[in-house]
């Protein structure tokens, strides 16, 4: 039987970033830069979180040559880590993590119900409060 080697991180551009999010359920995205020593020390943890973890999608945006998409997210800071499970990002932080917070992170976003976040989305997006939660009136 003969096993594929696939590269383990798929480099996101602006014309490719919309179809493979859509395409994707599970998407890791490290917004890094080649001139940011954190963003090259966080390389092989986040390489080695991808290898371990052949089921979801591990993609990188290079801010200096995607500087619209990383505008478009507001990156201020690199590296930085985004979640986006089923087209909603459920996750974004600056700075590099080790590689044992990165698991963790990774067994958290699997976990989520994304039905619940998807409620609690659309519950902020209507007013945030519900009736009879402290210190709201009840309609």
């Amino acid at each position: 039987m003969e096993v594929w080697k696939t590269v383990a991180t798929v480099e996101l551009t602006k014309e490719n970033f919309d179809r493979t999010v859509s395409e994707n359920s599970f998407v890791l995205i490290d917004f890094w830069a080649g001139w940011c020593r954190p963003c090259l020390q966080f390389a092989p943890v986040y390489e080695k979180a991808a290898e371990a973890n052949p089921d979801l999608l591990f993609a990188k945006v290079d801010t200096e040559a995607q500087q619209e998409l990383a505008a478009a997210f507001q990156i201020s800071s690199i590296p930085t880590l985004m979640i986006v499970r089923d087209q909603v990002a459920i996750f974004s932080q600056p700075g590099a993590l080790p590689e044992a917070a990165l698991t963790d992170l990774i067994a958290q976003a699997r976990a989520l119900d994304m039905d619940e976040v998807r409620t609690q989305i659309a519950a902020e997006q209507a007013g945030g409060a519900t009736a009879g939660e402290p210190g709201t009136p009840d309609a």
